[in-house]
């Protein structure tokens, strides 16, 4: 008998946004596989023209209730990049310190939250609560984690007010520091739980490959999130990120309120594992155990494993924080008077977002006020792959039932930890 398969699911489930899934398909041929993005375009690029240079990151910084540091980072590199202004080396460290907050909180409460029912076999992380109480508590710990972290460096959990052009409104002091330092060090035995928890539960991820193009930060002396040019796994090129608009070659497609990007295909991935793909051999030893022990190598090209690698970040940024603390305190905490002389310049900034790889550019007149803005956000950037990722996938799980079909087609979504509501911007489209 021939089998007519239909998937239509309506705003995906625990990710962030609005994303539709359509799968069509008869006698086991698939007739049409789409990842469709509905959501309504945002104009954070026009609400920042006309507003000053010190505005900037703070607005900004409501592109997302998740990823308000890396915005608020990306800004300021993006305006001091084009004021020509230097920061210290002490500034520099405190600001990868609060990054890293970020990128812990994120990334367990994606795999905590977001993942983790998939593969315990539950809704959402309500259930989860009753069936697993042991692994959501752990996870909550290591959430709240994140989120004192983020309030240590950046005066408040979300939306910082202490991040400025040139430096910081203010600066933690060095008690404070020894106390983050402690809550990093007592939350090392939550990460291994964290650790053990998605090792025994791998084997779930679906075996899925798709050679594909990964694109990220790399710097010639460590581990980056915050420093470095634009890489690829497909060539040596490294590109400044001044130049960041001829990798994401963004445009328009016709299923999708988000613009997509391609560099040397027809997609690319950016996010946790295109960070270890390209920096792998430089990550810290609780990092490197972690990954030797799920068996994640360079060249994974399993976009289930993005969340796998998540895992082995938090770690990296957990065993790094604590160095860098070591070094502040080592050197002692400064308070720094910055005083920035507004002036016309155009500039470019980046800092890799949990998601992947962000970037802003900004132009200013001589009295520092904005005149145009482009940002480019990570979840953008993927879209078009999730697309390419479902064309390969959908045939090789058709005969299967139905209901499996759309968990692991949703599954996949949320693999990429994707900010829907971010990626859309405004669009210019013209009508011919």
């Amino acid at each position: 008998m021939s089998k007519t398969v239909n998937v239509s699911v309506n705003h995906v489930t625990r990710v962030e946004g609005h994303g539709n899934i359509r799968l069509r398909a008869s006698d086991g041929k698939v007739e049409h596989v789409a990842w469709q993005i509905p959501e309504a375009p945002r104009f954070f690029e026009a609400m920042v023209r006309g507003r000053s240079f010190e505005d900037i990151q703070t607005i900004v910084s409501r592109i997302c209730g998740i990823c308000s540091v890396t915005h608020s980072l990306a800004a300021i590199k993006g305006i001091e990049d084009a004021m020509g202004i230097e920061v210290s080396v002490q500034t520099d460290k405190l600001r990868i310190l609060c990054h890293y907050g970020e990128q812990m909180e994120s990334h367990s409460l994606h795999v905590g939250y977001l993942v983790a029912p998939d593969l315990l076999g539950q809704k959402s992380v309500i259930p989860l609560a009753e069936s697993h109480p042991h692994v959501v508590k752990t996870v909550i710990r290591l959430h709240r984690l994140g989120n004192i972290w983020m309030e240590i460096i950046g005066g408040r959990m979300t939306h910082p007010i202490t991040l400025k052009p040139g430096g910081f409104t203010t600066i933690p002091s060095e008690k404070k520091l020894r106390e983050l330092k402690k809550v990093i060090e007592d939350a090392v035995p939550d990460l291994k739980i964290l650790i053990e928890v998605v090792l025994s539960l791998a084997d779930k991820l679906p075996n899925f490959e798709r050679d594909t193009e990964y694109i990220a930060l790399k710097h010639p002396d460590y581990y980056t999130f915050y420093h470095g040019d634009i890489a690829s796994t497909d060539t040596d090129e490294q590109v400044p990120v001044q130049e960041f608009e001829r990798v994401v070659n963004e445009y328009v497609s016709p299923q999708s309120t988000a613009k997509w990007c391609k560099w040397h295909r027809d997609s690319y991935a950016v996010g946790s594992l295109a960070r270890f793909n390209l920096n792998a051999e430089q990550l810290l030893p609780m990092a490197v155990d972690t990954a030797k022990q799920f068996g994640l190598k360079k060249g994974a090209c399993n976009p289930y494993l993005n969340n796998v690698a998540q895992v082995v970040e938090c770690a990296q940024v957990a065993e790094h924080s604590l160095q860098l603390i070591d070094e502040l305190l080592t050197k002692g905490l400064k308070a720094e008077k910055v005083k920035v002389e507004p002036k016309a310049g155009e500039g470019a900034g980046c800092v890799e977002a949990p998601r992947g790889i962000l970037f802003h550019r900004y132009q200013f007149d001589k009295n520092g006020l904005c005149t145009k803005a482009n940002i480019c956000i990570p979840t953008g950037q993927n879209h078009a792959n999730i697309q390419k990722d479902f064309e390969a996938f959908a045939p090789q799980i058709i005969d299967r039932d139905h209901d499996e079909i759309r968990l692991l087609l949703e599954m996949l979504v949320r693999s990429y930890d994707p900010c829907i509501s971010c990626s859309t911007h405004f669009l210019n489209v013209e009508f011919v």
